[in-house]
C-alpha cells in the first residue's frame, strides 16, 4: 500500500487532472510559406506541371532575398572567426628557439598585441568577402524567382468569363473564388529578372548587384591591362 507521503505528493494527486492546462500540447506556429502554387504560363516547360511556386509579390520577394543574403553573411563570419583566430595564433607563435631561452611576461604581452592586430586585419578582410560571397549565392536563384503579378493586358476570353460570372449569384461566386477557378483571371507570374525595369523593389536589388558585378569585371579588366603593359614593358 501507498505510504501517506506517497497520496500527498503532487504526481500522485494530478493522475486524474485532465484540465486544459495538463492535457493540451501547445505547438509552435507554422512558418508562413515564403511562395505559393500559381498555374503555370505558357512559356514554362511542360515538365513544371501545371503549377509553379511564386513569391506573393515584389516585397515579399525582396523580404526574402534580404534574409537569405543576411543569413549567410552571419554564417560565414562564425566561419571567419574561428579561421581568423586560428591564423592569428599561428601568425604570432614565438619561434622554437625562445622556448629554451625562457619566455618573459614581456613576450606574452607581445604576442597577445600582435594576435589582436592579425585578428583584426584578418577578419575585417573576411568580413568584405563574406558580403559578396553572399550576394554571389542569393543573385542567380533570386533573379530567376518567379513573382506573383496582375496582367495588364486586354483577353476578350477571359473578359467575357468574368461578365458571365458576375451575372452569378452571389453565393456561387463566392463558392468559385473559394475553389480558386478565378485564380488565373488577371494573375500571372514573372522571373525577378524581367521586372528589374518596371518594379522599384526588383530594380533597387537586382540594379544594385548588376552594378557591382559590372564595377568588379572593369575593375579586373583594368589589372590585366596594367599587369599586361608592365609585362611588355620588361620584354
Amino acid at each position: 500500500m501507498p505510504t501517506a507521503a506517497a497520496r500527498d505528493s503532487p504526481s500522485a494527486n494530478n493522475l486524474d487532472d485532465y484540465s486544459a492546462s495538463s492535457t493540451v500540447i501547445t505547438f509552435d506556429r507554422p512558418i508562413p510559406l515564403l511562395r505559393g502554387p500559381l498555374p503555370a504560363g505558357p512559356s514554362d516547360h511542360p515538365s513544371l506541371g501545371p503549377n509553379v511556386l511564386a513569391f506573393r509579390d515584389a516585397r515579399a520577394w525582396a523580404s526574402a532575398y534580404r534574409s537569405c543574403e543576411l543569413k549567410i553573411v552571419q554564417q560565414c563570419e562564425e566561419g571567419a572567426r574561428i579561421g581568423c583566430a586560428i591564423s592569428s595564433s599561428s601568425r604570432c607563435k614565438p619561434p622554437w628557439w625562445k622556448a629554451l631561452l625562457g619566455s618573459k611576461p614581456s613576450d606574452l604581452k607581445e604576442r597577445e598585441l600582435c594576435e589582436e592586430r592579425e585578428m583584426a586585419n584578418c577578419f575585417a578582410e573576411a568580413k568584405e568577402k563574406c558580403v559578396e560571397f553572399a550576394k554571389d549565392k542569393c543573385l542567380v536563384p533570386f533573379r530567376d524567382a518567379r513573382i506573383r503579378v496582375k496582367e495588364r493586358g486586354f483577353d476578350s476570353k477571359r473578359a467575357g468569363r468574368l461578365i458571365h460570372w458576375a451575372s452569378l449569384p452571389e453565393r456561387t461566386f463566392r463558392v468559385i473564388s473559394a475553389l480558386g477557378f478565378d485564380a488565373e483571371l488577371g494573375v500571372t507570374n514573372r522571373r525577378a529578372g524581367e521586372l528589374a525595369r518596371y518594379d522599384d523593389c526588383v530594380k533597387c536589388i537586382l540594379g544594385e548587384q548588376e552594378q557591382k558585378v559590372q564595377v568588379v569585371a572593369i575593375s579586373q579588366s583594368l589589372i590585366k591591362a596594367v599587369d599586361l603593359e608592365g609585362a611588355a614593358k620588361f620584354q
